[in-house]
């Protein structure tokens, strides 16, 4: 992959989240009566100004991108024509107010919603919760986890994928607490196993969560046969087809799947010689690994997938559908359950108990956009889903300078009758802007860290 492979993808969800977030708030103060003089996609110097509407409201794009803003007509900011008194924000009542500002993250958790709504319903392949033991497997060894159990149910709750169980257990890491895992095993026999998370911590974000638990996906003794081939892939440039089946490469017996996965990642950019066997053919190809980026390693991939395992086989993959409704209730529980879990995250950081080596800055957020778009349009809608309800979460956060700082103000007028003295909400919107720019430095200091690190 290139930088273009990550900017790309990362500059669609970044616009596409900040689009959403300004137009919940331009939405509803047009509902309200406030009339919007720019709506802005980025900081700083306007790149590209349009106006439209009636009220010749200017749609901008500026030079900045990491945000964007919503410009309503405000007394505070600039004379008003008494004429159009009525339509500036600061008359309006702090209901009102309260509304047009929280319309901005709604919309970021409205859009999750939708993503993770459309993502159940059309259904997608998912790797199983069967599971296997680690090279460090004394916690679940102890819970008596044997390698081909699929876990069923967490204390009763329905696990259908991989990332179920994943997300699963990191909600109940925080609980810190001993879990009931219902697992079928091999034979197909349903048995119990107690997991017990006590003393797990969430660590700097250097080891996988449940690989420290003990836990890997399973994988069956999987044949070297090529299943779906991508047209541009070097496999395809070589002239391999579906059904081959590789017996080695550049020298090297294949026995397994895995073992041509191992020899074409450690060869990116290398021609390797490729012996397969293509019905009663014995043939040999030139096959050269196209050089791909992950984690900051660099990688050979050939653009193979594995082929369908034979009838009666068990299968690492399976897919996940839901109806309308159930696909409905699912989407705004997974996004009010990211919601709280981010924001007992952020709790925890500033009590310590979880490092803020944790916090991920654009950089992060890039090398992940990149990453999910190659996997696949599911993956690549999950990731924009989750960044959604992050930057929903992120701006109501009760820090001035953000949407949930005006929120504070709004509730303590609502509370006490009357608006908060102007003094002192610029002093708070100074000290906000001290704590954003340390979140911010914070961020890309551990973005920069990460890629040093690897």
């Amino acid at each position: 992959m290139n930088l273009l492979d990550y900017l790309v993808p990362f500059a669609l969800a970044l616009g596409l989240l900040i689009l959403v977030h300004e137009l919940g708030h331009y939405l509803v103060a047009r509902w309200c009566g406030v009339k919007v003089l720019r709506f802005s996609i980025g900081f700083g110097k306007p790149l590209v100004v349009k106006r439209a509407g009636r009220d010749g409201t200017e749609w901008a794009l500026a030079a900045f991108p990491l945000g964007g803003y919503v410009k309503m007509l405000d007394e505070r900011e600039g004379p008003v024509a008494a004429e159009e008194l009525h339509r500036s924000f600061n008359r309006q009542n702090v209901y009102r107010r309260f509304a047009i500002v929280a319309a901005g993250p709604i919309a970021n958790f409205l859009l999750a919603i939708v993503l993770y709504w459309g993502l159940f319903v059309a259904g997608t392949d998912e790797l199983r919760p069967r599971v296997a033991l680690s090279d460090t497997p004394a916690i679940a060894q102890a819970a008596g986890i044997r390698d081909g159990d699929l876990v069923v149910s967490i204390d009763d709750e329905p696990v259908r994928s991989w990332q179920d169980l994943r997300w699963m257990l990191l909600q109940h890491v925080l609980d810190s607490r001993e879990l009931v895992l219902k697992v079928r095993t091999l034979e197909g026999v349903e048995a119990f196993r107690r997991l017990d998370l006590r003393g797990v911590a969430i660590d700097e974000g250097n080891t996988d969560l449940i690989a420290r638990i003990g836990l890997r996906p399973w994988r069956p003794h999987i044949p070297a046969i090529v299943g779906k081939i991508s047209d541009d892939g070097a496999a395809a440039r070589a002239g391999m087809q579906s059904g081959d089946e590789v017996l080695a490469i550049d020298g090297r017996e294949i026995d397994a799947w895995g073992d041509l996965v191992a020899s074409v990642r450690g060869a990116p950019g290398r021609s390797l010689p490729f012996e397969i066997r293509r019905g009663e053919t014995i043939l040999t190809l030139q096959v050269t690994p196209d050089e791909a980026s992950e984690n900051g390693e660099r990688i050979g991939r050939i653009g193979v997938g594995v082929a369908e395992p034979a009838p009666g086989g068990v299968s690492m993959f399976g897919e996940v559908r839901y109806g309308v409704a159930e696909g409905l209730a699912r989407a705004v529980g997974q996004t009010w359950d990211t919601s709280v879990l981010s924001l007992k995250m952020i709790g925890r950081m500033f009590t310590g108990e979880v490092s803020w080596k944790n916090l991920s800055g654009p950089v992060t957020i890039a090398d992940y956009a990149g990453q999910t778009a190659q996997l696949g349009l599911s993956h690549y809608l999950k990731f924009v889903a989750l960044i959604s309800i992050s930057l929903g979460v992120l701006n109501l956060l009760p820090i001035p300078v953000l949407d949930g700082g005006h929120l504070l103000y709004y509730t303590v007028e609502i509370i006490k009758g009357g608006p908060i003295p102007e003094r002192v909400m610029e002093i708070g919107q100074q000290i906000g802007l001290v704590l954003l720019v340390m979140l911010m430095a914070f961020a890309f200091y551990n973005d920069i860290n990460r890629l040093i690190s690897g």
